[in-house]
């Protein structure tokens, strides 16, 4: 019997993908784990080194093929389905692994406490080929957390993922659809409604920031509209069961990278945040819209002063 299934999505990751598998091979198990590589019609050589890890290991590997690029989250909800363990760790084709027992600690936790649908350890963000930047989350982030803890953003890396397969079984349709390149929260909202998060603060892998990223190398602007646009699809694909909690997740959300953008000199940007959060605001105390206008007209006051 399958305990882990592994699912790795790829795409154009030709210069990467070597060190994301050596990682997953190097994990040291006493328990039944398989692989599963979602590789998206890359044109950089990616399917061909994928290709070759299957040769080498094809026992323990499998292929899922797109024959043209679907450039949407169908590349890992088709992994999860393929999947056979009791859990799924999910590694995306640019980062890695940095603890080979990383997996059988991960199981271990699930095993011992089936209130919990997922959980999770740190990563550290590397933009360079040295693993040593800042973690990826804040290590005083509670040891348990819930759906309610996650609806203002993503606090976890992809890498650090571990989900219980059997908390959702098929991935909805919405979810697939996707084509912001945003995987991994969306996904954690799916399986965080049907139990608890554990988080581990210890950093057991690595997150690339590369300009040939999905999702990192987008402006501050691209990155909002995708946010904005995923958090209503999001609503509506969960039929509005948490409306409240997400709008609000979504102003704070908003409202936080306006504050932001504002303290760093970005005007233009800041109050691109809090139109998003202006425009979404239905159910949100006027109080808050008060604070939100405020800001607003310090924005536009400090971008007219600096022309």
């Amino acid at each position: 019997m399958t305990k882990v299934s592994v699912v790795v999505a790829t795409y154009n990751n030709a210069s990467l993908i070597d060190e994301a598998l050596e990682s997953v091979f190097a994990q040291e198990t006493d328990f039944e784990t398989e692989v599963i590589i979602s590789e998206d019609a890359s044109t950089d050589g990616t399917r061909q080194i994928v290709e070759l890890w299957h040769a080498r290991y094809p026992d323990k590997t499998r292929l899922l093929l797109s024959d043209r690029n679907l450039h949407c989250n169908e590349v890992v909800a088709r992994g999860f389905h393929a999947a056979r363990g009791d859990y799924i760790a999910l590694l995306d084709g640019d980062d890695y692994w940095t603890s080979p027992t990383k997996l059988a600690k991960q199981a271990a936790m699930l095993d011992g406490d089936p209130s919990l649908s997922l959980c999770f350890h740190n990563a550290r963000v590397s933009s360079g080929t040295t693993p040593h930047g800042d973690l990826w989350t804040d290590p005083a982030l509670s040891p348990r957390l819930t759906l309610a803890d996650l609806w203002e953003g993503n606090p976890f890396p992809t890498c650090g993922s571990m989900f219980r397969r059997s908390a959702v079984p098929r991935i909805p349709q919405w979810y697939c659809a996707i084509t912001s390149m945003i995987t991994d929260w969306p996904l954690y909202l799916l399986f965080a409604e049907q139990g608890d998060i554990a988080f581990i603060p210890e950093s057991w892998g690595v997150y690339r920031l590369h300009s040939s990223g999905a999702y990192s190398p987008q402006s501050g602007e691209a990155k909002l509209a995708s946010m904005d646009a995923l958090y209503r699809l999001v609503n509506e694909g969960m039929e509005g069961r948490h409306d409240a909690h997400l709008r609000l997740g979504h102003h704070r959300y908003f409202v936080g990278k306006g504050r932001d953008f504002l303290g760093r000199g970005h005007f233009d940007v800041a109050l691109t945040a809090f139109g998003y959060a202006w425009r979404y605001r239905a159910g949100i105390h006027p109080r808050r819209h008060l604070n939100l206008l405020q800001l607003a007209v310090r924005a536009r006051m400090s971008m007219a002063l600096s022309q």
